[in-house]
């Protein structure tokens, strides 16, 4: 039976519609921890960002429509950010096409 590597590093990035979508899930064997997130605007008008945490039926609002302006950035995260196993990040914006956004990652084998 093979072992699940201890640690793995991953970086995952998306462009942003104004319909929710899954950025990233925790999965099966780990804990996850987020080490950092940026979201970008590449666009021609200011948009706003919510970002959240779902676990199970509970969903809660890391940031709830930070602004972005124009040619600027914003870090929906001051810290880490711990998750469990099937945990999820979901993200949109109130713009399509005008955020993207990376997220750095730590899953470590339970």
């Amino acid at each position: 039976m093979a072992q699940l590597p201890l640690n793995r590093f991953q970086t995952e990035t998306l462009q942003l519609t104004t319909s929710e979508q899954t950025l990233y899930t925790a999965p099966t064997g780990y804990t996850a921890i987020v080490l950092y997130a940026h979201v970008t605007n590449y666009g021609n008008v200011d948009s706003t960002v919510t970002m959240s945490h779902v676990r199970g039926a509970t969903s809660t609002e890391i940031i709830k429509g930070a602004n972005v302006p124009v040619n600027d950035a914003f870090i929906p995260l001051s810290g880490k950010l711990v998750l469990e196993t099937s945990d999820t990040i979901k993200i949109f914006a109130s713009e399509n096409n005008t955020l993207k956004v990376i997220l750095s990652i730590l899953e470590t084998a339970n």
